[in-house]
């Protein structure tokens, strides 16, 4: 990592060091706080009486706070610098657990979870960029590696934040509102490690181009779609996961989280050990094969039923590869305008993103009064199996880009 970094002096060093421990941190804290939304969302539901539609729209309105945020970093780290950007993004999230905790009502949890996906959106443009601009070789290995952070606070999310619902202080029940203010409290230590730390202005500070010449790019918009379906799904499942395993298969909130761990083990494991494979047999061949492979765990496990919830599982390992590593054909494609690049692309991924989650809550809803009314109340695990089957598409449909990226790349002789 000192290659990358190309840090001489012991001062150098230690910065590095304070700020890759930052970096990973903030990785960690992301992927900790992004999974509480699982095992939350059907506490949220029965706590205040929503239905699947009111659901998707607050995940919907997640994704608007999301795309808000990676609209206006990269402009705000010109004049601020990204490492603000970075300790800004984490002190936004740490307030909003104060906000979702004391919100009496749907109407303010909906703001509640908007400032909150107002961090993540600049949390993940500055992370991105310091990650893809620090790490310029070994580049797939080194940002599976930071994603890699990411999964194994994903990992650990699902049961410490079910544990923490059903914990008391006194007669007091935590729930999900105590939750969601102690684990987002949590921002602050990698927000201290980055305010300690110091970081060199870098070139990817001056854009040599603007948003009017990259996005006539092709090549950006087919990455946009690629990562955007890909992103989709990944957050459809985080999402979706528990609550489809305790609606259609009965299963407890317990054992629905442990499921969520077990997918997140997969993403981890996945992005720490498939690194070095992907830098040898390239970054959008690897992309076209994971997505692939991921669509059909997720058809598979929703046709084979209960037996097949492992299915929906594994489909984690074909996941985890397209966040980092379509991170690594940016770093790659667009090195002169990496932050240009990736705030339009990230920007864009967003606004596919809000009526893409909406559209799971609404395929539910939809399909609930067809199915129930021809099977019952067996209908309602049939309705949560055609809004999850949206996953799978999703999946294949990020592959079938992929491909037409390669084969763009290929006939400009720039495959990555």
């Amino acid at each position: 990592m000192e290659d990358d970094a190309l840090v001489k002096s012991p001062r150098e060093k230690r910065n590095f060091f304070m700020l890759t421990c930052a970096l990973f941190l903030a990785y960690a804290f992301f992927g900790f706080s992004d999974s509480t939304r699982g095992p939350a969302l059907p506490r949220i539901q029965d706590d205040l009486d929503l239905s699947e539609l009111q659901l998707g729209l607050l995940m919907a309105v997640n994704s608007i706070g999301y795309l808000v945020a990676t609209s206006f970093t990269a402009r705000l780290a010109k004049r601020i610098g990204i490492k603000t950007c970075m300790i800004i993004a984490l002190f936004v999230q740490a307030c909003s657990g104060v906000l979702i905790c004391f919100s009496p009502n749907f109407e303010l949890l909906i703001p509640s979870f908007f400032v909150l996906n107002i961090g993540n959106g600049m949390l993940d443009i500055s992370t991105g960029v310091i990650a893809a601009s620090t790490f310029t070789k070994r580049t797939g290995t080194m940002l599976n590696l930071a994603h890699f952070f990411y999964g194994a606070g994903s990992i650990l999310s699902p049961i410490v934040s079910t544990s923490l619902m059903a914990a008391r202080f006194g007669e007091q029940l935590f729930g999900w509102r105590y939750m969601y203010l102690i684990i987002l409290s949590f921002a602050l230590v990698p927000a201290i490690l980055a305010f300690i730390g110091r970081l060199k202005k870098r070139d990817y500070d001056k854009n040599k181009t603007g948003y009017a010449v990259i996005l006539r790019k092709p090549t950006l918009w087919l990455t946009v779609i690629v990562l955007a379906l890909g992103a989709t799904a990944e957050m459809g499942i985080i999402g979706w996961l528990p609550n489809f395993l305790e609606r259609t298969f009965s299963f407890s909130g317990d054992r629905a989280a442990l499921y969520l761990t077990l997918f997140f083990v997969c993403i981890t494991l996945t992005r720490l050990v498939t690194g070095p494979l992907i830098d040898k047999i390239g970054f959008i061949n690897s992309l076209a094969i994971a997505t692939a492979f991921a669509g059909i765990m997720v058809v598979l496990g929703i046709l084979l039923g209960e037996p097949g919830t492992v299915l929906l599982v594994l489909a984690g390992i074909g996941i985890a590869p397209v966040f980092p590593t379509v991170m690594a054909v940016i770093a790659k494609l667009f090195a002169d305008e990496i932050d240009l690049a990736m705030t339009a692309i990230l920007t864009t991924m967003g606004v596919i993103m809000i009526p893409a989650n909406f559209v799971i809550g609404w395929i539910i809803n939809w399909t609930r009064e067809i199915f129930t009314a021809s099977h019952g109340d067996a209908g309602v695990g049939m309705a949560f199996q055609a809004g999850y089957l949206f996953v799978g598409i999703c999946c294949f449909g990020s592959s079938l880009f992929a491909l037409i990226l390669r084969a763009r790349q290929k006939k400009l002789r720039r495959i990555v």
